[in-house]
């Protein structure tokens, strides 16, 4: 059996506002080294003796993917892209049609289900938990991870184990537990024969749909059509939307791993989090003589305890303790660290009022590079635009305003109407209203503009594609 790891690289973006956002959620951020946690995810892989890596996400997500994928040097099988989030159970079962379609004849390939955003000090220790883990999966049992708990955590659900499988180090799942209170997690630390939940799983592909099929009949049906359907785009899978759309959402673990009789535990001790909070990531990292994750431009004096982050502009504290601050782009979060669980709220208000520090960062990421939004007004925008070599935007058209551009590094090629010209620094052009136009890098190094939008509207929405490399028409 071949083993095939699924990375599933979907995210909401909440609970590590304002750094992380629904179109840049906490998977694509570099929160506890160089790397961000979906570099890291796929690194943890490199000494398994794996087949490429399947990787599942959204529209919206998929060219962050890409790009933080090919920056390691990463070739994926595929990169699925979910027309809407479903939950695990779906995605899985989606990449698990992928894989057995792909399969050499007669092979039923083993998944490795794991998160994008999951942090894992002991490299070492998770590895030999999916080896030790890989015989049962070939059995035929459905094996899930289980961390050995630290302290009574009330953040993550819990697995009780049963009895040995043979010699082990596998063990029947006795039952599955939601998040408990303290008292009661504290009584399970104290019991012992508890384990978190990871979320991560181990089993082969055939037997997960044969699963499926048993208990969640309609995911798997759904979803078997939908990949039948599905259209190749690039680098991108794209099951078929209108049929997808109707798959009931649920979790491996309820649609599943509650209801198999096959369903084993392997015990991982790996300095695992699942980085769920803005206290998480303080426990996770370093901190100095006074218990402080201090990261940017930060002066702290009689402050204790505390995670403080900024990212353009000085924090200066003075007795603190027990405290996130986090400066972001276009927002500032101050909370008390026991509270961070209540960032999630901050962000549905966001929502709930439309406003777009609930969605995308002031820099916001594109196929062919980044706009940074630097300074805008009542009837104007200015933007810095860097295009990648060989980046293009698409030909397109605005009804409602008008940009003036200008080079600040690097050379442009300008689609202006019928004429096509290049610009060099400090060289500008004018696009009025209406005209059709396009921005192409033809060099070798980042090209730098300066776009001033001006008019009476000046919504993302405001776009007319007429053609576009990256098929976002």
């Amino acid at each position: 059996m071949s083993l095939v790891p699924v990375v599933m690289a979907g995210g909401s973006g909440t609970r590590l506002w304002p750094l992380s956002r629904q179109l840049y959620p906490k998977q694509f951020l570099p929160l506890l080294g160089d790397d961000t946690m979906l570099q890291e995810t796929y690194g943890r892989l490199r000494a398994l003796d794996t087949q490429p890596a399947l990787f599942v996400c959204g529209e919206s997500h998929r060219f962050i993917v890409a790009e933080q994928l090919r920056s390691t040097g990463c070739d994926p099988a595929m990169i699925l892209l979910e027309p809407e989030g479903r939950n695990t159970a779906p995605a899985v079962a989606l990449a698990a049609c992928y894989a057995l379609e792909h399969a050499g004849e007669g092979d039923d390939p083993v998944l490795l289900v794991l998160a994008a955003d999951h942090a894992i000090q002991d490299v070492d220790a998770f590895q030999a938990a999916v080896i030790a883990a890989l015989p049962f999966a070939e059995q035929g049992k459905l094996v899930t991870f289980g961390i050995v708990p630290s302290t009574p955590e009330t953040g993550y659900g819990y697995i009780k184990c049963g009895d040995l499988v043979g010699n082990g180090p596998a063990k029947i799942v006795s039952r599955f537990v939601e998040k408990p209170a303290k008292v009661l997690a504290e009584q399970y630390l104290t019991e012992g024969g508890y384990l978190w939940n990871s979320g991560m799983f181990l089993f082969s592909a055939r037997r997960y749909l044969d699963e499926l099929q048993a208990h969640s009949p309609e995911i798997l049906s759904v979803c078997q059509k939908a990949m039948s359907s599905a259209s190749i785009d690039s680098d991108f899978l794209r099951p078929d939307k209108d049929i997808f759309l109707d798959c009931p959402a649920d979790s491996i673990d309820y649609a599943v791993m509650e209801k198999t009789p096959d369903a084993v535990v392997v015990p991982m001790d790996c300095g695992w989090s699942d980085v769920g909070s803005w206290s998480a990531l303080w426990a996770e990292s370093e901190k100095d003589l006074c218990g402080n994750t201090l990261k940017g431009d930060v002066m702290a004096l009689d402050t204790h305890d505390s995670f403080i982050q900024a990212d353009r502009k000085l924090i200066a504290t003075v007795g603190l303790r027990d405290v996130v601050i986090i400066e972001s782009d276009d927002a500032i979060l101050v909370a008390d660290k026991n509270r961070v669980q209540e960032v999630k709220n901050i962000v549905d208000q966001l929502r709930e009022e439309k406003r777009s520090e609930a969605e995308a960062h002031r820099k916001v990421f594109r196929p062919w590079g980044y706009y940074d939004a630097i300074e805008n007004g009542e009837r104007f925008q200015v933007k810095r635009i860097l295009v990648k070599p060989g980046g293009r935007l698409s030909l397109q058209m605005h009804h409602h305003r008008a940009e003036h551009w200008v080079v600040v590094s690097g050379t442009a090629l300008v689609t202006k109407g019928e004429t096509t010209f290049l610009l060099s620094e400090n060289e500008s052009t004018f696009i009025s209203i209406g005209e059709t136009h396009r921005l192409e890098n033809p060099g070798s190094i980042p090209l730098e503009i300066i776009e001033v939008q001006s008019g009476g509207y000046l919504g993302e929405d405001d776009i007319i594609r007429f053609e576009d490399i990256y098929k976002r028409n």
